[in-house]
């Protein structure tokens, strides 16, 4: 069997001090994530994590810049998830649109909030990387390159 980690990432958005969360089921519980999914085929990390966080949360967001590379093997599935965890910002919000299957609300929680019942969030990268926010670690944009394959024949 070949070892193939996921590759994933993750949006935070902080308004007030409250945290743009996800309510989903995830091992048969309702947990809470930053809105958070895998990259797609074709798509650079910056386009996955405005989409997914779109898809999860109808908030339309914009990253500004890089929190961590967060590596994480799940103990319920035995998946190691690679996680990209950028910060930025959110603008349009469309209320009416329908949210990705599993995704039961949004919420804007405070990290106390979120520590109060830790049982309650989807994994330990959740905490740890609202904990690496709030430190002030910040990389550019640019930390990760994309190598586009040239157009030409």
């Amino acid at each position: 069997m070949n070892w193939l980690p996921h590759v994933t990432v993750a949006a935070i958005a902080e308004h007030n001090g409250k945290f743009l969360m996800v309510e989903e089921t995830s091992n048969g519980q309702r947990v809470f994530n930053q809105p958070a999914g895998h990259l797609d085929e074709g798509e650079t990390l910056l386009q996955a994590v405005s989409r997914e966080t779109l898809e999860e949360t109808a908030w339309h967001f914009t990253a500004e810049y890089l929190v961590g590379v967060y590596f994480w093997t799940g103990q319920h599935n035995g998946v190691t998830y690679v996680r990209f965890c950028y910060a930025g910002a959110v603008s349009t919000h469309e209320p009416g649109r329908e949210l990705d299957h599993g995704i039961h609300a949004t919420h804007w929680l405070s990290r106390n909030e979120l520590q109060a019942d830790p049982e309650r969030l989807r994994s330990p990268m959740v905490m740890r990387c609202i904990d690496d926010y709030l430190t002030g670690k910040r990389l550019p944009l640019d930390s990760v390159t994309h190598l586009i394959p040239s157009m030409e024949s």
